[in-house]
């Protein structure tokens, strides 16, 4: 599914289209425009219709370094000259301003949109989560909220943002800020050394300055990107440091481009290599996987080369304007250039388009036809966005529009960034007001699991957790305990009675870590210890493959082999973990893996004790997970799954309980499930706070339950 996979662009450049190494803004670059075609073509296809990253964001972002970077020298070289006052020197506000109007119009009316549709497409548990994500978006860090997400184990299997592909915005925008403030502080420093020092005014002199002090910028940001890609890839992905090198690649272009005049066939020759790069990289490059790494050097350089073979640098008789290689009229083409020119509004809207399109028709993945008539809509609106909203605001007077219309206009754009941020605020607040403290519920009124295990009557009220704080019911081990995507430390967390000289170890993933709010409990009543060995997705087994965001670790192969290292240096008196799985595909029922066998084997071998319990079914007959079939109004019989789908008819480890006599199995499969439906909601508790982590209220109607195996399983009391 193409949602499954980052999405990225970055914004156009906010400053003229020229030959930025000679400033020659007679010769306009239409080539340059024509390869923002040709990159937000890859972008929405890819989004689109193959459910991958494209590289058109590394195209973009060294675009957009090459013309800021450009303007701004130009702007740091004037202002040596006695007749550039110090206001126009270090005064950030005249190009701040020309970044905001070219920014934030189209961007806010677009948060407007999706905070229309999402009230009126997406179910209320997605409501919190989302308004978080405008906010974001407006301000300008979603890429940092996204990063920090992207840790959240618990947001792994989150349905996609209609908004996540503004993080790459977010990123260039910091960008621009940051290099505007640091050139304008270079630019106040050289005005008050050219008095002293005849050789700071040269323009020479001051591109050498600002090359090398980029240039270690851009050094020190790859060393970082490519240290960080082994270490946490999925944070990695996101942050401007690692990203940082990219426009400062097109930049340093900009400061020190080559000049090799050649000719025209060779030219030709090299456009054409770097437009099959940039084209085919999406296809033989893992963007999600080695990006901002080494392999970004692809569609990077690939700009990098076309920037440069277009320029009058590499044209043996130069005539601005026209001399292009044959390769660079075919970028120059009418319809290529349009493309181009409605590039940023394109992105802003061909995604959230296609994801509130997914939505509505319950659907992973679009057909041609569907896909066909998502991005010819796109383009319809992205015209009319650039056309209408974004040049009148721009560039005011002269491009047909009166001073009457730019000020409706402006009052329409503020009114929908203020109904944006409004509906945002208030669906933070109202999920916020939804928490609920499920630890002290009444039984009787709430008997969860003794519904199905004793068959109690349960009232008709309404359930808890409610949907919309169902995504934060998680049990009181998940945070500093809890070694998440990329993290192969070992973090030993210590519940129940510290004191104690028993230990029960709870290991594995977090189908382990369900169970931990109540043997925590128990340890405190009984008076065992209750240590946690927990990494995300990572069960315990020695073929242990997590699925991430469309692709698949392998890390937890390494991280299990440690733990078990670890377990036999402190030797629990008893191991909890989870014993079987769904089988994987379409074939319904659960099994007990190899991987798993393998390390019942080595407990075996070493005396050591287990309870291993039966895996819970997942909640995955809807096309949305549990809470929010339940908040789209259906009924909780319809939100759940068919027991014969999820579990087998007898329990697999009854298959294997003979050769492992130190392990416990227990099962909770009824307390979940009737004879034929695993519901959504049991004994007026939310079983899933997702597709298959079951809710930690849930889990507390348990405890009766499992403090009797814990107790036939140990003898302690």
């Amino acid at each position: 599914m193409a949602a499954k996979h980052r999405r990225a662009l970055a914004t156009e450049p906010p400053t003229p289209n020229e030959d930025a190494a000679t400033g020659n803004t007679s010769g306009y670059r239409l080539d340059l425009d024509g390869l923002r075609g040709v990159a937000i073509f890859l972008v929405a296809v890819f989004h689109v219709w193959f459910g991958r990253v494209s590289g058109g964001v590394d195209v973009f972002l060294t675009l957009s370094g090459y013309f800021f970077i450009a303007s701004l020298l130009k702007h740091v070289t004037n202002s040596t000259s006695p007749e550039v006052s110090w206001n126009r020197a270090i005064n950030p506000w005249p190009r701040l301003k020309r970044l905001l109007l070219r920014l934030l119009p189209a961007l806010f009316i677009l948060l407007a949109f999706a905070a229309v549709m999402i009230w009126w497409i997406m179910p209320t548990t997605r409501w919190g989560p989302l308004g978080e994500e405008i906010v974001a978006s407006a301000l300008y860090y979603q890429n940092y909220l996204l990063a920090f997400s992207s840790q959240d184990y618990g947001a792994a299997d989150s349905a996609v943002s209609p908004l996540q592909h503004l993080w790459s915005m977010s990123m260039q925008g910091q960008f621009f800020l940051l290099t505007l403030l640091v050139a304008l502080a270079l630019g106040g420093l050289l005005k008050l050394g050219a008095r002293r020092w005849e050789i700071l005014r040269r323009r020479t002199t001051i591109a050498w300055v600002v090359g090398l002090a980029l240039l270690a910028v851009a050094v020190v940001s790859f060393a970082w990107a490519n240290y960080r890609h082994g270490i946490n890839q999925p944070f990695n992905y996101y942050d401007t440091v690692a990203r940082l090198w990219e426009p400062l690649v097109g930049g340093l272009l900009a400061i020190w481009m080559p000049r090799l005049p050649m000719p025209q066939w060779l030219r030709t020759l090299l456009t054409v290599v770097g437009v099959a790069l940039i084209a085919t990289s999406g296809i033989w490059i893992a963007g999600v996987e080695q990006y901002p790494g080494a392999m970004a050097w692809v569609p990077v350089g690939a700009t990098v080369l076309l920037i440069w073979v277009g320029s009058s640098r590499t044209a043996r008789h130069p005539v601005p304007g026209a001399d292009l290689s044959l390769g660079g009229k075919v970028l120059a083409h009418p319809w290529i250039v349009w493309l181009g020119s409605i590039a940023y509004s394109l992105y802003l809207w061909h995604w959230p388009i296609l994801i509130f399109y997914l939505t509505w028709r319950f659907k992973d993945r679009v057909s041609f036809l569907e896909g066909a008539g998502i991005l010819l809509l796109s383009v319809l609106i992205a015209w009319l966005c650039t056309k209408y909203i974004e040049t009148p605001l721009r560039a005011g007077r002269g491009k047909g529009f009166s001073v009457q219309y730019r000020r409706i206009l402006t009052i329409i754009v503020v009114a929908l960034t203020v109904f944006a941020g409004s509906s945002a605020t208030y669906w933070q607040a109202r999920a916020a007001s939804m928490q609920v403290d499920t630890s002290n519920l009444d039984p009787r009124l709430y008997p969860g699991a003794r519904a199905f295990m004793d068959a109690v009557p349960v009232p008709a009220i309404p359930p808890v957790p409610s949907p919309e704080a169902a995504a934060e019911d998680w049990p009181l081990s998940h945070g500093p305990h809890f070694s998440n995507f990329g993290d192969l430390s070992i973090k030993v967390g210590v519940y129940g009675d510290p004191t104690a000289t028993r230990t029960i170890a709870v290991v594995g993933g977090s189908h382990s870590e369900h169970w931990m709010t109540a043997i925590d409990e128990l340890g405190k009543r009984h008076g065992f210890r209750v240590t946690t060995y927990m990494k995300a997705g990572c069960a315990l087994s020695t073929e242990a493959v997590v699925e991430y965001q469309g692709r698949k670790l392998t890390e937890c192969q390494d991280w299990v082999e440690d733990v078990m290292k670890r377990l036999a240096v402190d030797k629990p008196e008893i191991v909890f973990t989870t014993s079987t799985r769904p089988i994987p595909g379409a074939e319904p029922g659960d099994y007990v893996p190899q991987g798993y066998l393998d390390i019942f084997e080595q407990f075996r071998e070493r005396g050591q004790k287990v309870i291993a319990v039966r895996d819970t079914p997942w909640g995955m007959d809807p096309p949305m997970e549990p809470p929010a079939c339940i908040a789209d109004g259906r009924s909780p019989n319809v939100c759940g799954v068919a027991r014969d789908r999820m579990l087998s008819e007898v329990s697999p480890t009854e298959q294997i309980a003979a050769e492992f006599p130190n392990i416990t199995f227990i099962d909770y499969s009824n307390a979940v499930c009737n004879d034929t439906y695993c519901p959504a909601v049991v004994g007026n508790i939310l079983v899933w706070h997702d597709r298959h982590h079951l809710t930690t209220a849930f889990v507390r109607s348990l405890i009766p339950y499992l403090e009797k195996d814990i107790q036939r399983a140990t003898g302690w009391w």
